[in-house]
């Protein structure tokens, strides 16, 4: 991963940790449901985000190396099996085709 994608990464999952531990402590306090589920909401947007970034740094190595080795059809498989897990792309419930 290169270096600004790898900075980039960390420091949303340390961001992340140290928000789950807030709804952590939220829960253990009974806090009222709607106030958790919207902090949930936030975390799983922040997760979101750190997937576009492991993607585009991705997308701008392992593929762009693929593509000039000709092993296109094998990276446009791997991407299709990783991104059915993706819920910016499939859609909430869903797997993609």
């Amino acid at each position: 991963m290169n270096d600004a994608h790898r900075r980039s990464a960390l420091n949303r999952l340390r961001t992340v940790r140290g928000h789950l531990d807030a709804v952590i402590g939220m829960v253990e306090e009974d806090r009222y449901c709607p106030e958790v589920m919207k902090q949930v909401s936030a975390l799983q947007a922040s997760l979101e985000k750190v997937n576009r970034v492991v993607l585009q740094n991705h997308l701008e190595t392992c593929v762009t190396e693929a593509i000039r080795a000709g092993r296109s059809a094998e990276m446009i498989d791997e991407l299709m099996e990783t991104l059915k897990y993706t819920r910016a792309v499939t859609g909430p419930g869903k797997e993609a085709i």
